[in-house]
C-alpha cells in the first residue's frame, strides 16, 4: 500500500483502481473541509492517484467545467474553468494564471486495486 503523505486517518473507499483514467475524466466525493461541505475529486497522472479539494485557489469556486473533468485541452494541467489558473497534477501547484498557491491535498492509497482517500483532523466524510 502507497500513500501519498503517509498513512493518516481513516481510510474510505473511493473507486476501483480502473475508473481513474490517466489523464482523464476524474471521479469527485464529498467532504467536511475546516467544516464546510466542499466536494473533492480524484485524477490519475503518470500511473499514480492524486486528490485534491474541488476549490480553486483564486476564488473559491470548483475546478471542473464539466462533472469530472478538471484537465485542460493538452491533458497535461488541472485547470479552473472559471477564470483559467491552472496546477501541476502531480503537486497542486499554480503554475499560471491567477491562482493564489496550491490546491488542498488529499492522501490517497491504491491497494488490491481500489483507491481509498484518508481522513484528517480537518478533513472527514460528510455525513447525510
Amino acid at each position: 500500500m502507497m500513500a501519498q503523505d503517509g498513512d493518516v486517518g481513516e481510510r474510505i473507499l473511493l473507486c476501483a483502481s480502473s475508473d481513474l483514467l490517466e489523464g482523464g475524466v476524474g471521479i469527485t466525493f464529498k467532504v467536511v473541509y475546516r467544516g464546510e461541505k466542499l466536494r473533492a475529486f480524484a485524477v490519475r497522472w503518470r500511473g499514480e492517484a492524486r486528490a485534491y479539494l474541488n476549490r480553486c485557489t483564486h476564488v473559491y469556486t470548483e475546478l471542473d467545467y464539466r462533472e469530472g473533468h478538471f484537465f485542460d485541452m493538452t491533458g497535461q494541467l488541472l485547470v479552473c474553468a472559471t477564470h483559467g489558473a491552472v496546477f501541476e497534477p502531480d503537486t497542486g501547484c499554480c503554475v499560471g494564471g491567477p491562482g493564489r498557491g496550491p490546491l488542498v491535498k488529499i492522501a490517497l492509497t491504491e491497494e488490491d486495486g481500489r483507491v481509498y482517500w484518508h481522513t484528517a483532523p480537518l478533513l472527514q466524510p460528510q455525513t447525510a
